[in-house]
């Protein structure tokens, strides 16, 4: 099963609405509450770092009978340092976004320690693209 969501930069009041969806899907598969958990704090992240970073992006998820896999591309202004933007607490987000209470440097450290296979890959000036494993 393929479902793709579009997410808007910048449009915090439907943030986490993907996210969302998917895991209100995941449950009626009787997928086991805590992987359903681990793809919500990701997908959840992944869709955050979208809305606070990104002009615009899609969020592609297949449901397969081993896992679950998503890929998140972007147009926005990449990341300059991936290695950097992978520690914890290191966060390039705005004042005004860190106000609304994001920004905190743990979106990328979240999502590693939530699946199974995570590759990052961004180019400086065009966009970010975040494909994510997580194993049933």
């Amino acid at each position: 099963m393929r479902i793709e969501y579009h997410i808007e930069g910048g449009d915090f009041s439907a943030a986490g609405g993907a996210s969302s969806a998917v895991r209100k899907t995941l449950k009626q598969f009787n997928i086991a509450p805590l992987l359903v958990r681990r793809i919500a704090v990701v997908l959840y992240e992944a869709e955050m770092n979208v809305v606070a970073h990104a002009y615009h992006g899609t969020m592609t998820v297949d449901i397969r009978p081993t896992g679950i896999h998503v890929v998140i591309e972007d147009s926005g202004p990449g990341i300059e340092d991936i290695e950097k933007a992978m520690e914890e607490g290191f966060s390039t987000a705005t004042d005004e976004v860190r106000q609304m209470g994001f920004g905190a440097g743990m979106g990328l450290p979240n999502i590693r320690k939530n699946c199974d296979e995570m590759k990052l890959t961004s180019t400086p000036g065009e966009g970010t693209r975040l494909e994510i494993q997580v194993n049933f």
